[in-house]
């Protein structure tokens, strides 16, 4: 039997309904491979074999009936971000030590629906914030790629590097993940797996612990285009529990894969050319404008003329909406507790023990921008700009472009501990340069893998589309795929 952990999603599930294997033996390949890798990739804060071994049986008996859900004994990783009952869901975080949660949240329960398997929870940038997967209060995750003649550990990205690195060394079928300013796209691009931050609303952000509310959304990531089309169909749908979540049907994703893009028009915004952007990034977007158009899609140059204020609009609200939503965790009716001399001491030194040190950057700027005297020089006018990027890319789409490409990252993925990364927190920032408009204007985005930089490292672009509009994305972001023809398997080094 070939290894099934290699297998695709699509294939797996293929496999499963022609019996060629059951998902017992699907899921125990899995929890062998997660016992062999995470000690040197750390993907997984927590395994459930026992519920993941009972849910595979669960799928096996309806699966010998003929019956199943669209992902029936499926194996999927789960972000520690999303509340699966009870089981560890922790944020990465010290601060919520030893909570497992009497519920379930929204989209993990449609994954269980449609017959998925829990493996187990994922790493994670603490409470979703970083872009390298180092602040997690478990350590940070270890990339399965490594540059050519290299020992060097390499980041997977953040905040979702552990569903990236999981999905791209094997280690599940697929995985969930969270979005809010590129957690998705970023550590897809790294790992040379497909990830998609869907329209804002597209899927229930109910159960899913909260970073910034107005720019979070969950996404799958995966090895294929299809694979990522495949989960997102579970993912989405309308839960009257997410005041923010839009009431539209879910269309069948997977559906529109093989599409084409014919006759469509591909925006390019020349805002995104960046000073001092490395060369390969540019002859790789390059190049993905060339097979669009080889496959009969047209270019248009576009300008997108507020892209610039972005990122210090994003690191405005962003950190505004963190400090008041992390102000819930105080040690007193769940997680870490350090006691203290009086309630106001326990707070305090809860909150100085429990949370790890780029969240209480977050929070201090977040407490800034919100204060008397500042709100409106800050908050307000950051929200002012967002609305002007939501305006620019309107335009675009109203003036006939159907998606637009841009590189997905400034560059391939980075090392672990990296100093100048480290010792300066906006060069860190600047990573999300290409992805944070997607989320202020609450747009679908995906990356895709579609080349390797001098290193052998992936490399992705990104496709940005109307509002509700992925369908379109997934079928150009194949051509890419199909066009590409790379393989982007790691070289097993663990």
């Amino acid at each position: 039997m070939t290894d099934l952990t290699k297998l695709t999603l699509a294939d797996a599930r293929k496999g499963l309904k022609a019996k060629d294997f059951t998902s017992v033996e699907l899921t125990q390949a899995y929890l062998d491979a997660i016992e062999s890798a995470n000690p040197s990739l750390n993907a997984y804060v927590a395994v459930t074999p026992e519920q993941a071994t009972e849910m595979a049986k669960a799928s096996d008996e309806k699966l010998a009936k003929g019956e199943g859900g669209a992902l029936e004994g499926i194996p999927l990783g789960i972000k520690d971000l999303f509340a699966t009952k009870g089981a560890h869901t922790q944020a990465a975080s010290h601060i919520l030590d030893g909570f497992k949660p009497e519920y379930e949240s929204s989209v993990t329960a449609n994954l269980w629906r449609d017959g998925a398997v829990m493996l187990g929870k994922l790493n994670m940038d603490e409470f979703a914030m970083g872009s390298s997967n180092e602040t997690s209060y478990y350590g940070p995750v270890v990339s399965p790629f490594r540059a050519q003649g290299s020992n060097a550990n390499l980041v997977p990205g953040g905040s979702s590097g552990g569903s990236a690195a999981a999905v791209a060394a094997w280690l599940c079928a697929g995985a969930t993940a969270t979005d809010t300013g590129g957690s998705i796209r970023q550590p897809a691009a790294f790992t040379g797996t497909v990830g998609i931050k869907p329209t804002y609303g597209r899927c229930s952000r109910w159960g899913i612990v909260a970073f910034a509310s107005s720019l979070d959304q969950a996404g799958p990531i995966a090895r294929t285009v299809e694979d990522a089309a495949i989960l997102m169909t579970s993912m989405a749908g309308y839960d009257p529990k997410d005041s923010t979540s839009v009431d539209l049907p879910v269309p069948d994703f997977a559906a529109a894969v093989e599409r084409g893009v014919k006759g469509l028009t591909i925006g390019v915004p020349r805002e995104y050319r960046m000073d001092g952007m490395p060369e390969e990034i540019e002859a790789l977007w390059k190049q993905g404008l060339e097979w669009l158009k080889a496959e009969g899609a047209s270019v248009k140059d576009i300008s997108l003329p507020h892209t610039k204020y972005a990122l210090p609009a994003y690191y405005i609200v962003a950190p505004a909406e963190a400090s008041s939503n992390l102000a819930r965790y105080d040690g007193v009716k769940y997680g870490l507790r350090v006691s203290g001399k009086d309630i106001t001491d326990m707070y305090e030194l809860t909150r100085a023990a429990g949370f790890g040190r780029e969240v209480k950057r977050r929070i201090m700027i977040g407490t800034y921008v919100l204060s008397a005297g500042y709100y409106d020089a800050y908050y307000v006018r950051a929200q002012k700009v967002r609305t002007l990027i939501k305006r620019d890319f309107e335009t675009a789409f109203n003036d006939g472009v159907d998606a637009i490409l841009t590189p997905a990252t400034p560059s391939a993925a980075f090392g672990v501990g990296d100093e100048d990364m480290n010792a300066d927190p906006v060069k860190m920032y600047l990573n999300d340069v290409f992805t944070v408009t997607v989320n202020m204007a609450g747009l679908p985005g995906i990356a895709v893998p579609a080349g390797k930089d001098g290193k052998g490292l992936p490399l992705g672009l990104q496709l940005i589309g109307k509002p509700f509009d992925e369908e379109t994305l997934f079928a150009a972001s194949r051509v890419i795929e199909k066009s590409a023809g790379l393989d982007f398997s790691p070289t097993r080094w663990w």
